[in-house]
């Protein structure tokens, strides 16, 4: 019998159990009340990759390290500088954090911080594969809730298709024991996917089965314009990863199957957030709040691993990050002809991902466009409504009064 059983857990069947209201309890915005009454705090979330490292070995990753990396792991923070991290945090405000890696639960110490960022009275969003998921874990997520949905990532529906993604033999097996154990603790988790060759046919049975979860209340996401990686590491793992990469045609057909949703989404969208930039760098909201590599540099966003773009945690605080490292770096223009030519003019700012972190990953400045989210921008555009074949985005003269009209 499980853990699960022994304890009286319901199997999976019928709806989450809710929280029924108490007359102890008066739930406001952070921002509505408390000590953030007229602005919010400092740090409302927090990122912290916990290692790079990751027991799959996925074609696909912009971060993964071998498992067994012991380089890796004797750089990574102790379990002494997380906390201290989360401390820190705490005292600014910080009401979730996300665990994300590589793979999270490869640390040895995965439950203490768990446990601590919990009595620090942080949600926790927890990103993995589920694969060391165990029956003491699911226990826990099952006594101690997280707070926020666990987001698992699904790399195949078959053994086949599964393990030519992750390179990692016997790896499907262990991620369905994973699932199979937070179904069993009636722990609330959500699905997202990849789509590569290997699982490209898979998508209608992948939704069929994510529609059976309990906490899936709309269709999984998908990666597929996969990012290169941050760390520049390696030319021959990011010239297979842009390999990997859908044709904009096809991630437009892919992004439009439900093409009315989308559209009614998207009009939403692009009639408050698209505009030119300008010369601002960053006009995206990085360095407004803060991630953490697995080895203590605090980062503006969890890609942007630009060395002059990170602070040191061991040689300072995440409040002067966050008040003078970070804004300092926000004021930053681009200088690049080419980016002032188009991005800074580009009405699609907002749809397009150009960002200074995918500038790096791809083309080791800040500043250089980038012409594959160039392109998926467009397609998007046209896919729209919002240009004319032929037409590119920078030249356009209307492209405001075109997002607010978008039908």
């Amino acid at each position: 019998m499980s853990s699960a059983s022994r304890r009286g857990h319901q199997p999976e069947s019928g709806p989450l159990p809710r929280t029924q209201p108490s007359p102890y309890i008066d739930k406001v915005r952070a921002d509505r009340g408390g000590p953030w009454r007229k602005r919010g705090p400092l740090l409302g979330h927090l990122d912290i990759e916990l290692t790079e490292r990751c027991n799959n070995d996925c074609i696909h990753c912009c971060i993964n390290l071998p498992a067994n990396d012991r380089l890796a792991r004797e750089r990574e923070m102790t379990t002494d500088e997380v906390k201290s991290v989360l401390t820190e945090a705490a005292d600014l405000g910080c009401l979730s954090v996300r665990f994300t890696g590589g793979e999270p639960l490869l640390r040895d110490d995965f439950e203490d911080l768990y446990l601590f960022a919990r009595r620090q009275g942080m949600k926790v969003l927890l990103f993995t594969n589920a694969r060391l998921v165990t029956p003491q874990l699911a226990d826990l997520f099952a006594r101690v809730p997280p707070g926020e949905l666990a987001e698992v990532t699904v790399y195949g529906m078959k053994p086949e298709s599964y393990e030519a993604v992750s390179r990692s033999s016997g790896s499907y097996t262990e991620f369905r024991r994973g699932i199979d154990l937070l179904l069993e603790c009636r722990v609330p988790f959500v699905v997202k996917g990849v789509l590569l060759p290997p699982n490209r046919r898979e998508m209608d049975e992948f939704e069929t089965w994510a529609a059976t979860i309990t906490a899936m209340d709309k269709p999984p996401g998908y990666s597929m314009f996969f990012d290169l990686r941050g760390r520049r590491d390696s030319e021959v793992k990011n010239r297979q990863i842009a390999g990997l990469r859908l044709s904009p045609e096809e991630g437009v057909d892919i992004l439009s199957r439900n093409r009315a949703a989308r559209h009614e989404e998207m009009r939403q969208f692009c009639s408050k957030f698209m505009g030119p930039a300008g010369e601002r760098l960053f006009a995206c909201g990085a360095g407004r709040g803060a991630c953490i590599d697995a080895y203590g540099r605090a980062q503006m966003c969890l890609m942007l691993r630009h060395p002059d773009t990170t602070y040191d945690l061991k040689a300072g605080s995440l409040r002067d990050a966050l008040t003078n490292f970070f804004p300092r770096l926000r004021e930053r223009r681009a200088t690049n002809p080419d980016y002032l030519a188009r991005c800074a003019r580009c009405f699609l700012k907002g749809l397009c991902e150009q960002c200074p972190a995918k500038s790096w990953a791809e083309q080791g400045t800040l500043d250089t466009p980038v012409e594959y989210l160039c392109d998926v921008a467009h397609a998007q555009a046209r896919d729209l409504g919002l240009l004319f074949v032929g037409e590119r985005a920078w030249e356009v003269r209307d492209g405001r009064s075109r997002s607010r009209k978008l039908k």
